[in-house]
C-alpha cells in the first residue's frame, strides 16, 4: 500500500465485497444478468427516469446515445469546451464535427447565452446540429432550464453529460433526468464506482431499446448471429453492476462525506484574499464530487502550481482544472464561440483531494499542509 492521497479513490469495503462475492456465487459470470437489471431499475427510480442501460462507461453511453438520436457525418454537435476529453472523444466516434461554446466563469458550465448564439450563427450558415451535449462540471448541474428552453427553441435534442453530477439537482429534478437522455460514469473516481462503467437514462423506451440493441453488437433476434447494423460490445458486467448496487446504496452517506471536505476547504481559505471555492454558491444543490479552488495570483503572490508542488511534497495529489477542449492539441482548429472564460478558470484552478474515502488522518494531513504553505506564504 502507499501513503499517497488521491483526489477521489474509490470508497469501497465489506458491503461493496460481499455484493460482488453473492453475485460469483449465483454463477452470473458473465456479461449481463439479474444484478444488470436491479441496477438499471434502482438508478432509474434515484433519478427519476424510466429506464436505464448500464453499459462499460460512460464515454460508450455518450456514443450510443449520440447515435440513437442521429448523430452523424455531416452534422454538428454543439458542447462544453469546459469538459473532459470524452465527450469530444464520443462526438468524434460518430463522424459529427464538435462546435465548442464556452463557460459561465461562475460554474464552469456551458454559457446559455452562448449557446444560443452559436445555435444562431450554426443556422444562419445552414449547418445541422444534431445535438446539445452539456457537461455538469465537477458533479454540479448546468442551467438546464435555460438550456432545455433554447434547446426547443432550435429544435434540437439534449444529449445530458452528467458524467460527474449523480447525486445533484437542478430545480428539483435530479441530474441525469434532463433532455432525451443523460448519461452517467461509475468510473474508479466518481461519487460512485463500479470500477469501469456508466449507464444511460432515459424516459424514451425506444432510445432506450435502441442502445441495448447497439451495446449487445446489435444482434438481430434470431438463434443464428445475425447482423444488419454496426454494433458494440459496451454492456456492463453482472459482477460490476452488483458493486454499483452497493454503491448506490451508500451514495448519500458519500455525498455528505465529501461536503464535509469541501466545508475544511472553505473555512482553511476564508480569510485568505484572492482564494476563492471554486462554485461554492449553490452547494446545496452539488454532488460535490471535486473541490476546486481559483487562486488570483495578483493578489495572493502565489499560483496554483506553488501550492500544488507543496502538496506534492507530501505525497499528495492535485490537478488543474479541466484544460479546454479548444486548446487541445488534438482539437485545433475546432470552432466555437469562445470568451476566454474557461481559458481563466484553467489557469487559475486547482482541484483538491475531494474523495469520500479519505480518513480523518488523511483529512488532517492534507488541511495541515495547506494550512502550513499558507503560513509561509503570510509570513
Amino acid at each position: 500500500m502507499t501513503d499517497r492521497i488521491f483526489m477521489s479513490s474509490p470508497d469501497v469495503g465489506q458491503l461493496e465485497e460481499d455484493a460482488v462475492v453473492a453475485a460469483m456465487r449465483s454463477g452470473w459470470i458473465a456479461p449481463l444478468g439479474p444484478d444488470v437489471d436491479a441496477f438499471e431499475r434502482e438508478v432509474a427510480e434515484r433519478v427519476g427516469v424510466a429506464h436505464g442501460v448500464a453499459l462499460s462507461s460512460g464515454t460508450a453511453a455518450l456514443h450510443l446515445g449520440l447515435l440513437t438520436l442521429g448523430v452523424g457525418p455531416g452534422t454538428v454537435v454543439v458542447t462544453s469546451t469546459m469538459t473532459f476529453a470524452a465527450t469530444t472523444n464520443a462526438i468524434m466516434y460518430t463522424g459529427a464535427e464538435p462546435y465548442f461554446v464556452d463557460a459561465d466563469e461562475a460554474t464552469g458550465n456551458i454559457d446559455p447565452v452562448l449557446l444560443r448564439q452559436a445555435l444562431q450563427q450554426l443556422r444562419a450558415a445552414g449547418e445541422t446540429v444534431s445535438a446539445i451535449v452539456p457537461v455538469d462540471l465537477l458533479g454540479k448541474a448546468v442551467d438546464y432550464t435555460n438550456i432545455l428552453e433554447i434547446a426547443e427553441e432550435h429544435d434540437v435534442p439534449v444529449l445530458s453529460d452528467a458524467a460527474e453530477s449523480l447525486g445533484a439537482t437542478h430545480a428539483g429534478r435530479a441530474a441525469g433526468s434532463f433532455g432525451r437522455a443523460s448519461i452517467v460514469s461509475f468510473n474508479g473516481n466518481k461519487i460512485m464506482t463500479t470500477s469501469g462503467g456508466g449507464m444511460l437514462l432515459t424516459d424514451d423506451e425506444a432510445i432506450a431499446t435502441h442502445v441495448r440493441y447497439l451495446a449487445t453488437q446489435a444482434r438481430q433476434p434470431v438463434v443464428h448471429y445475425e447482423h444488419t447494423d454496426i454494433g458494440y460490445n459496451y454492456r456492463l458486467s453482472n459482477l460490476l453492476a452488483a458493486l454499483g448496487r452497493a454503491q448506490l446504496s451508500r451514495l448519500d452517506e458519500m455525498i455528505d462525506a465529501r461536503r464535509r471536505m469541501r466545508e475544511l476547504y472553505k473555512q482553511l481559505f476564508s480569510d485568505v484574499d484572492g482564494v476563492e471555492v471554486f462554485g461554492a454558491e449553490g452547494d446545496a444543490n452539488d454532488n460535490v464530487w471535486l473541490t476546486s479552488v481559483l487562486v488570483d495570483e495578483a493578489t495572493t503572490g502565489w499560483a496554483p502550481s506553488d501550492l500544488a508542488a507543496h502538496l506534492a511534497e507530501d505525497d499528495i495529489e492535485s490537478r488543474p482544472l479541466w484544460k479546454p477542449m479548444h486548446l487541445q492539441p488534438v482539437f485545433a482548429g475546432s470552432r466555437g464561440v469562445i470568451t476566454g472564460a474557461s481559458e481563466r478558470l484553467f489557469d487559475r484552478g486547482l482541484t483538491l483531494p475531494s474523495g469520500s474515502a479519505l480518513t480523518d488522518v488523511q483529512r488532517a494531513r492534507v488541511t495541515t499542509r495547506i494550512a502550513s504553505f499558507l503560513g509561509e506564504r503570510v509570513a
